[in-house]
């Protein structure tokens, strides 16, 4: 498989995990995600009223730099960890 299939399987097994991920992992999972998709990242950060969206820009910023292929086999490897340990 391709890298981009594998990319795309992870992110559907992502949904059919049994336990919830803590919510430091979702963010890291959000930010791979998004890295592996768009690059880096854009736009002007949310402001503090919106604490949700500021976490999550936070993290996806914080991978400004890191190639699309990287962040994509990470996102895979972590879900592929999530599962075996969702066993």
């Amino acid at each position: 498989m391709s890298l981009q299939a594998d990319f795309e399987q992870a992110q559907a097994d992502s949904k059919t995990l049994n336990t919830r991920p803590d919510n430091m992992t979702l963010l890291k999972m959000y930010a791979l995600f998004k890295q592996g998709s768009n690059g880096d990242v854009e736009g002007k950060r949310p402001g503090f009223t919106d604490m949700v969206g500021r976490a999550k820009y936070d993290a996806w910023a914080d991978l400004k730099g890191k190639s699309q292929d990287e962040a994509m086999q990470e996102y895979i490897d972590l879900v592929k960890e999530l599962k075996e340990n969702d066993e």
